[in-house]
């Protein structure tokens, strides 16, 4: 049955280790990934421990896979930065001009933003 899964979790950390993490940090998706972790070290299927912190199988499943990857460093999200700013580089020095300089803005320049 699917839900009796459980994989080969590296451990990267002691649990002791992993349960200071968790007490230090702030990010709740963090802390939802740690917590991810640390059920599968007590020996949790990767479906009950996904569901347990609000995400699909699957989800569980590719966490699994990067922290064997990398542990804790490959785990963490890691944002590639996003969409690319609107402005070009003398654009932003303008913007930043005016509003050190505290002018009121035009219609036009607003729609720069």
């Amino acid at each position: 049955m699917g839900g009796d899964r459980r994989g080969d979790l590296g451990r990267h950390l002691s649990e002791e280790e992993l349960d200071r993490l968790l007490d230090e940090e702030d990010d709740p998706k963090i802390i939802k990934r740690f917590s991810f972790v640390k059920r599968l070290y007590k020996g949790a299927t990767y479906e009950e421990t996904a569901d347990d912190v609000g995400k699909s199988a699957s989800t569980g499943s590719r966490w699994e896979r990067r922290w064997n990857d990398g542990g804790l460093g490959q785990l963490t999200p890691n944002f590639g930065g996003g969409r690319p700013l609107k402005l070009g580089d003398e654009e932003q020095e303008r913007l930043l001009r005016l509003l050190r300089e505290g002018q009121p803005w035009k219609a036009q320049e607003k729609g720069l933003l």
